[in-house]
């Protein structure tokens, strides 16, 4: 079992789910890549967790739309037009009679190389496709426990954290570091000491009725996020994306997080200070919301 934000239900299928690597369908146990893979030598690929929702992968044409710009940002043709790969996802999940409740990881790497080396000259094969969709349903629990570490997120000149790559060494310290303080995920600020991220969701407050979030200019273009912010301008709740320090997060009302798993999670501690007794009126509210857009997502 994951923890915090990932937390989900131990679910037995999964021992023998079939996975997908270049189209072909493989045993868990069986499932394997070349220790030459740019991915596992280098950590050179892109990758998208995408959710399967009562027979729909949900907000799929965005998630295509985000993988197929991250390859070409670092100048690697994945080889697959975006129906071709969405045929895969089909092609597995039909393997494994999969129809709802189920979290896939889509991962594409640069291939395999002829030597171990960084430079994108020595690959010899096409890129690597894997495709693992697992049965999981996420833990209601009483709200996360976040903690601000030292890790920063960076700026786009060092390593562009618009980029849903696989090289996330610095989510990671991150995240050990949140361990380390007893909390469920790490707070990351920006270059400037402004509130970033966490290191694998994205974090909003509500002060005074309206919901806040960062810039944007140092976290990923998150999906969730988005459709959130969407969601409360839709309904008249004030949604605004700003530069804000931790003062502002330690006297906040409310405070949630966001991800395509587990979609909308409620804070309730962060850095030793009580952020609200319980589920605030406005995370429930856009709780419920973003609960209805998946219901009709799934419906189209």
């Amino acid at each position: 079992m994951a923890g915090g934000s990932h937390d989900y239900l131990d679910d037995q299928r999964n021992a023998s789910i079939l996975i997908s690597i270049n189209g072909e369908l493989f045993s868990r146990d069986d499932a394997k890549v070349s220790v030459f893979d740019s991915g596992f030598m280098l950590g050179d690929g892109v990758w998208e967790g995408i959710r399967l929702h009562k027979g729909r992968l949900l907000f799929l044409e965005a998630h295509m739309e985000r993988l197929y710009e991250g390859a070409k940002a670092i100048d690697m043709d994945i080889g697959l037009s975006p129906e071709q790969m969405v045929t895969r996802i089909d092609e597995v999940l039909a393997g494994n009679s999969m129809d709802t409740d189920v979290h896939i990881r889509l991962m594409v790497t640069r291939g395999i190389k002829s030597t171990p080396y960084q430079h994108p000259k020595v690959t010899i094969t096409p890129p690597t496709v894997v495709i693992i969709p697992e049965y999981k349903v996420a833990v209601e629990g009483p709200g996360l426990k976040l903690a601000t570490v030292h890790v920063r997120r960076g700026a786009p000149d060092v390593q562009d954290p618009a980029l849903n790559t696989h090289s996330k060494l610095n989510c990671i310290t991150a995240c050990i570091q949140a361990d380390k303080m007893g909390a469920d995920e790490a707070l990351m600020l920006d270059p400037h000491g402004f509130v970033a991220t966490c290191n694998s969701t994205h974090f909003f407050i509500v002060r005074k009725g309206e919901v806040w979030t960062s810039s944007g200019r140092y976290c990923l273009a998150g999906i969730t996020r988005a459709n959130i912010l969407q969601l409360a301008r839709g309904n008249a709740i004030p949604a605004l994306e700003k530069d804000f320090s931790l003062k502002d997060v330690y006297n906040a009302d409310e405070a949630f997080v966001t991800g395509t798993f587990a979609g909308l999670i409620p804070v309730h501690e962060i850095d030793g200070r009580v952020i609200g007794s319980d589920t605030g009126p406005v995370t429930a509210r856009l709780q419920a919301l973003y609960r209805d857009l998946c219901e009709r997502e799934a419906g189209a």
